[in-house]
């Protein structure tokens, strides 16, 4: 499979890599989730070339995961905010976070820590069970293919005439 036309596979994993597997992509993300908002918070921030960044910017747009706005305080200043559809990509993100934390972090330590808002519980993201609240690995999980439609899984008309 060609990365051009890994967004139009039947594979969610995949659609979803057409949209932010680019590597900036999560680099900007990061940066929306801290809270940044200006184009010139995110170059800094990541150090990314600005044609880059301005491609990456555009692109988020486009898929609706982040919103171009006028700043409230600055009229004729540009903002990035978040969409409904950005913030429901937290979860990659913590668990990508969580990963680095467990796997890449130098005898220092993660260079940040996870506090929740209501309770002020220093925290670290898991994955549970939607439906009975217990916590969750890949070891526990099973993956069921979605079936065909009916009318997919049977062969055109003319191949079947054809085969007689």
């Amino acid at each position: 499979m060609r990365w051009s036309s890994v967004s139009e596979a039947n594979c969610s994993v995949a659609r979803t890599l057409g949209v932010i597997g680019e590597r900036w992509t999560m680099l900007v993300l990061r940066e929306a989730f801290l809270g940044r908002r200006r184009f010139d918070e995110f170059q800094h921030n990541t150090g990314i070339a600005r044609n880059i960044l301005a491609t990456r910017l555009r692109a988020l747009v486009s898929h609706g995961i982040l919103e171009r706005t006028r700043a409230e305080s600055e009229r004729t200043r540009i903002e990035y905010r978040l969409t409904r559809k950005g913030a429901d990509l937290y979860p990659v993100l913590a668990a990508m976070l969580k990963w680095g934390d467990t796997w890449l972090c130098d005898e220092k330590g993660p260079p940040l820590t996870l506090v929740h808002r209501s309770c002020g519980a220093r925290t670290t993201p898991t994955m549970v069970c939607a439906s009975c609240g217990e916590t969750i690995a890949a070891r526990d999980m099973i993956a069921i293919p979605r079936r065909p439609a009916r009318a997919a899984r049977r062969e055109p008309r003319e191949r079947r005439h054809s085969a007689r």
